[in-house]
């Protein structure tokens, strides 16, 4: 095919489809006219409060208020992290708030669950609460409280009860949420071989060189994206992006590595082959505080002790074949790890219990220097950078070599170190080698990843920055591998808790980041014992026991299905879907089949059809709650309630502890405030950190200061890079969480206090040791993988892209976003649709072993020829059935729900095999190719 032209027949046809979508895709419009509210002559305020609009960033917005209503929404030029933006979705938040489909009113089901119509009949909230306390009880006494498990979707802080631990009020491990295929990987891999979360990188203070990979923030992401990563791209001196497709931001890079979907970890290993090679890691860094120089004695048995995991705490028996001084002698340390000193030509170790190296005697650094960043956002401060720190006493662990000890039992072995063998992994992934794989050529590979690795500015004393790597690393089925090769890489080019390096989540005084506001009280029940061990998946996912903070979402909807391991029969979902990972067929019919199903939200949702009661919860714009960044943009401030929410809709933190008081259960433990706190009280205990006085103190100050910096509010616990060094990494628990108290040693929350390149958890959870250092492994149903499935299903799929209207299967009845996109498209090369007879405005049929949807083809160069990208998480909110006509366009239909990552369990979302061809009259229900209501 030629050039990509649209003829005026093309426009028609395309113009035909779109008026054909039009009566499909019929929403109320007008619902807040800002012009005609604008010509009131009442009172206009306004209020500095905190976008929800699309569940993840923190970006500062000025709501306009008069006569008691929203009018639009504006960027707050104080707030540093989203630099005064307001995308499309924070404008269309006052249509969101004001949208006559809003639930009002609990209701419950009066027709079968297999109705379209659910028969909703409008009850009390007294009736509501007493009937969801006592279906569970119900429930639990009868079958356990494994039969039950929670439900969330996005990290809006106080709707994410069915994430946090909710149903441990009826005794239940279970929970299936999103943040199994969504930031959870990376959480989840950090926490395990360096420090929980420090995936995030400090996008904020403009890294010398950008490297955006797999995602595209300009659109939309879970830290910095839009305008402040435009603007960081921009400056930066280098940009680098990594994707299948070439986005609207990826187009100016300077390196554009257009790699095969699913191949992330083979690139990673080639990265950092090159960084090794050429000899550009952090020496230092990574002999003191990685555990690259630990020996690994690979012919003897393993041994270690007992261990906890670092959040849920669940006892495990840590075994690693890492030398230690226990092995080479009766009575040694099992937490001595041993390490070869080049200076003294013998053995000396770490401890791991104390954190020290033999000899050590430790004083907390001082010494150290401004950051140097350039092109810093005003209300952006520089932060202090701690010097690294000699060995003393003064020693030289080897990171290669082979060494030959003599074990306690008289047996002679050879010995090497951790980093000569992820210098022999990485160089399994050389970049020809890798050029194969991903199908970018070799040279563009090492060129990448030689300006990443090449300190353009050695004088700062720190690397180029971290990279910013999103969702696309999680998948493919290789989430935790691919997580750990990029957090190595980062870390050896001395780019760990740096200026615009991995920080993880921002450390902040106040209640409304990592742990969340008001998602659940402090008076949660613990588990009763063994209930842990029936966290659904774990049997053959044995690492979710460690983790222990979800269940693998398959694996629960197949309990639901087939009652094995144990029957599941009843969810409170707050604010999820079940669309979004697994294969949503086979979720769908799950849900039909519970026997109680709760839900809180603002909408009738999809999954929401089959619920026995939905409970009406507020918008952004109709609450308080604080909030700190999630990522390391270091920003503190808060959601400001604007306008009462319609009718009976309560507030997500009012209805939770509605449950604990019907259960039982004190809401509230701390001292000093109330068994079952008012809202404002709730607000008071989630700001006392900071603002003493309270809420209404902390609002005003809001108000007036606008956005806080972090590293000016907590100088030590944020505004201090290397904090490794110091024992502020420790200062609070692993999870980081607010009120928590850590030991403030120095290095990590591992085992071994280390950045474990090798790990000991996978080590100990996965014996046959191939998962001990990072590795890559093909996605299950790929070219390579399944050549049989490729003969049939020519073509590899990839989701998942920002849609800038969107937020995953958000926003969809709201008019201005559904007039600018009104339905799924699917990226194709002209070259493929050429090869199908597809044309632009196509309606097609996207065709896997496992399901098959309907998208309209959008023809795109910048979408790798063999490679197809569809639109994710569709729905109709138009349409009048039970399930918004998921079953239509909702991609993860066509995934293998079997296919799950042995970590994680993932679902692998990006890297499977399918075909493509046009809808027809003759080959599409009702005769007619655009999908219609049944």
């Amino acid at each position: 095919m030629g050039k990509l032209t649209m003829s005026r027949r093309t426009f028609a046809g395309l113009a035909a489809a779109t008026a054909a979508m039009a009566a499909f895709a019929s929403v109320p419009s007008g619902l807040a006219s800002a012009d005609a509210a604008s010509d009131a002559s009442g009172e206009v305020k306004r209020i500095r409060t905190g976008c929800r609009g699309c569940g993840k960033m923190e970006c500062g917005v000025i709501a306009v208020v008069q006569d008691g209503r929203v009018i639009r929404l504006e960027g707050d030029p104080t707030a540093f992290q989203s630099m005064g933006n307001c995308c499309t979705k924070s404008q269309a938040a006052v249509q969101a708030a004001y949208h006559p489909d809003r639930l009002r009113y609990p209701m419950k089901r009066t027709n079968p669950k297999d109705s379209d119509d659910p028969g909703w009949v409008r009850i009390g909230w007294d009736e509501a609460i007493s009937t969801i306390v006592s279906k569970f009880d119900e429930l639990q006494a009868k079958y356990g409280g494994e039969s039950l498990f929670g439900m969330c979707g996005t990290s809006r802080v106080w709707c994410m009860f069915g994430a946090s631990n909710g149903m441990y009020l009826w005794d239940s491990p279970n929970i299936v949420q999103a943040w199994q295929i969504c930031k959870g990987p990376r959480h989840f891999g950090t926490l395990m071989c360096s420090s929980f979360a420090d995936s995030w990188m400090e996008t904020v203070a403009h890294p010398d060189v950008y490297v955006a990979w797999g995602g595209a923030s300009e659109m939309s992401n879970y830290d910095d994206s839009c305008r402040t990563t435009v603007d960081v791209a921009t400056r930066a001196s280098t940009h680098i992006c990594v994707d299948p497709r070439e986005t609207n931001m990826g187009k100016e890079a300077d390196y554009q590595l257009h790699l095969r979907p699913g191949t992330d970890g083979a690139m990673a290993l080639a990265w950092t082959n090159v960084i090794i090679e050429n000899e550009l890691y952090d020496d230092l860094f990574t002999k003191k505080w990685t555990n690259g120089p630990f020996l690994v004695c690979e012919d003897m048995e393993p041994s270690g002790w007992t261990e906890a995991s670092p959040i849920v705490m669940t006892p495990f028996e840590l075994r690693t074949r890492l030398l230690k001084e226990s092995d080479l002698m009766e009575g040694g340390s099992p937490k001595r790890f041993m390490v070869w000193d080049n200076l003294a030509d013998k053995l000396t170790y770490f401890d791991a219990e104390t954190g020290f190296w033999e000899g050590e005697e430790w004083v907390k650094p001082t010494a150290g220097k401004e950051a140097q960043q350039e092109n810093l956002a005003p209300g952006l401060h520089q932060g202090f950078v701690i010097d690294p720190t000699p060995f003393d006493p003064e020693i030289d662990p080897a990171l290669f070599g082979e060494f030959e000890v003599t074990l306690k039992d008289g047996t002679a072995h050879v010995v090497r170190p951790v980093f000569q063998l992820y210098a022999e992994r990485a160089a399994e992934y050389d970049p020809d080698t890798v050029a194969e794989i991903t199908g970018v050529p070799a040279d563009q590979i090492r060129e990448a990843a030689l300006a990443y690795g090449t300190r353009l500015h050695p004088e700062k004393g720190y690397g180029n920055g971290g990279i910013q790597y999103m969702l696309a690393t999680e998948h493919a089925n290789t989430a935790i591998q691919n997580v750990r090769a990029l957090d190595y890489l980062t870390a050896i080019t001395g780019n760990y808790d740096t200026p615009a390096g991995q920080r993880a989540s921002t450390r902040a005084p106040i209640e409304g980041g990592q742990m969340g506001f008001a998602n659940n009280g402090s008076g949660v029940p613990m588990l009763s014992p063994g209930q842990m061990e029936k966290l659904l998946g774990s049997d053959d996912i044995p690492l979710l026991q460690w983790w222990g903070m979800w269940a693998d979402a398959t694996a629960t909807w197949n309990a639901v299905l087939t009652g094995d391991p144990y029957p599941v029969v009843g969810a409170f979902n707050s604010s999820g879907n079940f669309m979004n990972q697994c294969n949503t067929g086979m979720a769908w019919e799950a849900l039909k089949k519970l026997d109680f199903y709760v839900e809180a939200n603002l909408w009738h949702t999809p999954g929401g059809g089959t619920c026995d009661i939905v409970l009406p919860a507020a918008h952004f714009l109709e609450l308080s709650s604080p909030r700190s960044s999630q990522g390391a943009s270091g920003a503190m401030g808060a959601t400001v309630k604007c306008i009462e929410p319609p009718a009976e809709a309560k507030f997500d933190g009012e209805i939770i502890e509605m449950l604990y008081k019907e259960k039982g259960v004190p809401y509230n433990i701390v001292p000093g405030f109330p068994e079952y706190p008012s809202v404002e009280e709730m607000l008071d205990m989630a700001v006392a950190g900071f603002e003493p006085q309270g809420w209404k103190v902390f609002e005003e100050r809001f108000q007036e200061h606008g956005w806080w910096d972090c590293k000016e509010v907590e100088p030590e616990l944020w505004g201090t890079y290397r904090r490794y060094e110091t024992g502020a990494n420790r200062a609070r628990n692993a999870g980081g969480f607010v009120g928590s108290q850590g030991d403030w040693l120095p290095g990590f929350y591992t085992p071994t206090k280390k950045i474990e390149i090798w790990s000991t958890v996978m080590e100990s959870f996965h014996p046959d040791g191939q998962w001990n250092l990072p590795t890559y492994t093909e996605p299950p149903h790929s070219p390579v993988s399944d050549p049989d499935m490729y003969a049939e299903y020519p073509l590899v799929i990839t989701t998942g892209r920002r849609i800038p209207v969107y937020f995953h299967s958000e926003h969809r009845q709201l008019p201005w976003c559904r007039e600018l996109w009104p339905v799924p498209r699917v990226e194709i090369n002209p070259i493929d649709a050429e090869r199908h007879g597809i044309e632009q405005g196509d309606w097609v049929w996207i065709e896997t072993p496992y399901g098959k949807i309907r998208e309209v083809a959008d023809l795109y160069y910048g979408i790798r020829e063999g490679t197809i990208n569809c639109e994710h998480q569709w729905w109709f909110p138009e349409f009048d059935q039970s399930g918004g006509g998921h079953e239509l366009c909702a991609v993860n239909h066509l995934i293998d729900p079997w296919a799950r990552d042995p970590h994680c369990g993932a679902s692998n979302l990006r890297a499977y095999l399918g075909k493509i061809y046009k809808a027809t009259p003759e080959n599409s229900p009702f005769g007619n190719p655009v999908p219609c209501d049944h």
